[in-house]
This record gives C-alpha cells, structure tokens and sequence, in this order.
C-alpha cells in the first residue's frame, strides 16, 4: 500500500479496495518504524491523521469524492497549523503552537487531505542540504550518508522513502526543486503568487512560494490543485483563474519548443550530470520536440544578487522573533536590550544568524544603494533575460543541480560552496517563474533532476511536459533500497 501514488490512492479509495483510515495506519506504522534512520518528521500528527482519515471515509461513504478526499500528506514544518507545533526547524520556535491554520493547510485540509505530521526542514528555510536544523540533519534515504538535500528535505526524504505519497514544501531559491532532484522526486515551485503564503513563516517575502513534492507529475498536478488560488488574505496573491493541471497531462509534445541555455553547460556542473541532461533532452525530441540552444547572459550575476536580496527581506522577516510575544526567551534577562541579545543569539542557529547579518549589513545607511539597490537591479535584468527566451522557446530546460547530493558535514565549513550548489534554481525564483524538476537518471546510485522552467502561469505546461517524459521513461518509479 505505501507503494502508490496520490493517483492510484484515488483510484484505490474510490472502488473501495481500502479506506483512508487503513491507509492511514500503514503509513503511520512505517513512520515509526523507518523514521528514526532519516530524521524526516518534526512532529508526527497521529491523533489528528486518524481522525481526519475516519472523517473522509464518512464524506466518501455520503457520496463525495475527490482525488485528495482521504489521501495522506505531510507539511513542511512553516506552514502553520492550528493547535500543532510550528517549528521552522528552530529552537525560537521550538515551544510554538500555531493558533490558525495556514491557507495552504486549510484548502488542502478542506479537499480531505490527512495529515500525518509536519517535516524537518533547513532552520527558517536557510539551508541547500536540511542540516541547519534544530532537530538534526535530515538522511537521504538513496544514501543515508548523504544529503537530502533542503530545506524541504523532510518533505523530500519521508516522501522518497515511501513513508507518504506527497508533501508540501516551500521554495525561496531552489528548495523544493533541488530535494527533489537529490532523491529522486517530482517537485514543483508555482509562478509567485499562484499559492497563498498566509501562514506560511517567512524567509524572503519576495521569492518565498509554496508547493508540491510528490513521485510523479501526476500526484504534483493533484496536489497543486488543492494548493493553489486567490487569497485575499495574501496581499502577494494573484487573482488568476486556477485551470484543472490534470486535464492538460495527456497534450502531445508535437512542436514543442525547448531551449537549452548554453550557460548552464560550464566548468562547474558534473560531467555525469550533464550528459543525462542531454539524454532527457534526446527523449523529449523522440516525442515530437524541438530544442534549440538559447543564452541567459545574466545567469552569473546570480547568486550575488540572491544572497543579497534574500538575507535583506530575512533580516527584516526574522526581527519579529525578539523573545517579547512568542517564541525563545532567554532566561533571567538583565533589562530589554540583553533580552532581545540572548534571546535571538540563543534561539537561532549558526546558519540564520550569518544571513541576518548579511542583510541587516546590505540594508544599512551607505551600503543599502551599493548592494540591496544594485541587487534589485540584476534581479530585472534576469527577469528580462528570460522574457526574451520566451519569445523563441515555450520550455527552458537544464539541469537542477550542478552535482549530486553530498556527504553530510561536507560543506559545512564553507557556506558559499553549499549556496552555489543553488546556481540553476534562484534565477526562477528572482524573475518568479515556475520550475519542475523531475528525475532523470543517477550517478554513483545517487539521483538527478532535470530542471523545466515555463512562462508565468504555465504550470500546466510544466507537468505536461514531465507526465509526458514520465509515460516513456523509467527513472521516477525506481526505489531507494531498504524503504
């Protein structure tokens, strides 16, 4: 049962070979018995998961149906949940119970969804690997000295191990996408927008976007649909009509125009890596596409321009957490100023504290126009630089990342090597695109992905392509051994 897809689940639930609930115990036993090995779940929900799952089974045996009405998921530990442990993988959060529900939860929640807990993830979503975390580094169950990749490793790994067929994760420069492509998942990031992040805890407001981790690109179209959609609570929402993302995964691939950016083929991306690039490429041809060699010249400007942004927005995000409403308190403060000091040097780890200060430095008097500025203005030109592929190509396509997961601790004490490890995912999320990644073979037993990036609101288009891909290859049914 742990085998099947959101998919086959509906099927499943809708001819009654099982119910959600018996469903829902399998999965719950393989928790507790696999977990401890990846350190995938923060908080496992079972009370509420059992409770949820008999409540759909009574909505199923009224007549209602739906393709998430009794399937079980997980959320990322950001997206609030009411009266459940928030943590944001860090010891500030560590005591907090969310009073309401996030959006995000309370649609997926509505649509039947069961929730069997809340995943481990990178401290406040600072993080390529989910080692920053207060709980403990996630395992990549293809390899459990490796990383899983992050900050939605949680997500990635417990989906990857079979523990559940989809989750939630969150996505501000690659953190979906890039776990997905470390253990062998579909991960989808939506154009900015598209999902609500009313009670989704903020890193960087202006690239943040949750979204869907699952199996296949089927599961990530059924998931989406319950994910996403107006919020007027969401001030960065857009009020744009959801299309049914099922309905398009059958469309022929028949003159579909792919580019490949020639900047994505340099010194720094494993030569392995890049010929099951090409690969994917030459099977997407043998289905009618047509691929053409296209530049982003502004691709290298990159990373400098999102490790400024990034850190800014987090700085101001993160100055709530103050040990005075909620969260950490240090004890036995002298006065005000050394409650705030310990409060905030004690709850947040190593990792959240670098970036504060990259970006409370970046937004101060003098250096605000030298770097934030500046950084704001590369970020446009990246922008543009896709919005004139778009005019040639309907799809960009490359790699996800430039090499494959790592060993835990291996680049712990060089932070910038971990934040290059993002080089192919930050620029959707500075221009706010949508991005696939799907998998695409593997190298030394550990997985790849193959990264899609699409026009703003193409998600559809995104999960056709992968479906597609998916029909006529193999590599996203393989299963790491021993889950």
């Amino acid at each position: 049962m742990h085998q099947l897809t959101l998919a086959e689940i509906a099927r499943g639930l809708a001819d009654k070979k099982f119910s959600s609930e018996e469903l829902t115990k399998v999965l719950l036993a393989r928790i507790a018995q696999l977990d401890p090995q990846l350190n995938s779940f923060i908080s496992v929900t079972e009370d509420l998961a059992l409770q949820q799952a008999k409540a759909a089974d009574v909505r199923r045996a009224n007549g209602e149906s739906g393709a998430l009405l009794g399937a079980p998921i997980a959320h990322k530990d950001l997206f609030c949940t009411l009266g459940i442990r928030t943590s944001c993988g860090s010891k500030m959060l560590d005591n907090f119970k969310a009073p309401y529900d996030a959006t995000v939860v309370a649609k997926l929640a509505a649509a039947g969804t069961v929730t069997l807990g809340k995943t481990n993830m990178d401290e406040f979503a600072m993080g390529s690997a989910n080692e920053s975390s207060y709980y403990g580094a996630v395992k990549n169950p293809w390899n459990l000295e490796h990383v899983p990749g992050g900050s939605s490793g949680g997500s990635a790994a417990a989906v990857a191990a079979r523990l559940l067929p989809a989750a939630t994760g969150t996505d501000t420069g690659g953190s979906i996408r890039q776990p997905a492509a470390l253990t062998n998942l579909t991960g989808l990031k939506p154009t900015y927008g598209r999902v609500s992040r009313w009670g989704m805890i903020a890193y960087a407001s202006s690239l943040d976007q949750g979204g869907p981790l699952a199996r296949t690109a089927e599961d990530c179209a059924i998931l989406l649909q319950g994910m996403a959609g107006f919020d007027p609570q969401d001030s960065t929402s857009i009020d744009e009509p959801v299309p049914d993302y099922s309905a398009s995964l059958n469309g022929s691939l028949q003159g579909l125009r792919i580019g490949v950016p020639k900047e994505y083929f340099s010194a720094g991306l494993d030569p392995r890596i890049a010929e099951l690039i090409h690969n994917s490429v030459k099977e997407l041809e043998k289905l009618g596409a047509v691929v053409k060699e296209i530049s982003l010249p502004n691709m290298q400007h990159a990373i400098p321009a999102y490790y400024v942004i990034a850190p800014a927005e987090a700085s101001s995000n993160l100055s709530r957490f103050d040990g005075v409403r909620f969260g950490y308190r240090c004890e036995d403060p002298k006065d005000l100023t050394d409650l705030y000091k310990r409060s905030r040097g004690e709850g947040f780890g190593p990792e959240v504290q670098r970036r504060i200060m990259v970006g409370a430095y970046a937004l101060s008097a003098g250096y605000y126009d030298a770097y934030y500025l500046k950084a704001q203005k590369i970020r446009r030109l990246i922008k543009n630089d896709f919005m004139a592929a778009f005019n040639e190509v309907d799809i960009i396509l490359g790699p996800t990342t430039p090499n494959p997961a790592w060993k835990l601790g291996a680049k712990n004490s060089d932070p910038v090597a971990a934040y290059l490890e993002d080089v192919y995912t930050i620029t959707a999320n500075l221009a706010g695109l949508p991005g696939l990644s799907m998998p695409a073979g593997f190298v030394d037993g550990l997985p790849v992905g193959v990264q899609l990036l699409a026009p703003y609101f193409q998600e559809g288009r995104l999960l056709n392509v992968a479906h597609q891909y998916q029909l006529n290859t193999d590599w996203h049914t393989r299963t790491p051994t021993g889950f």
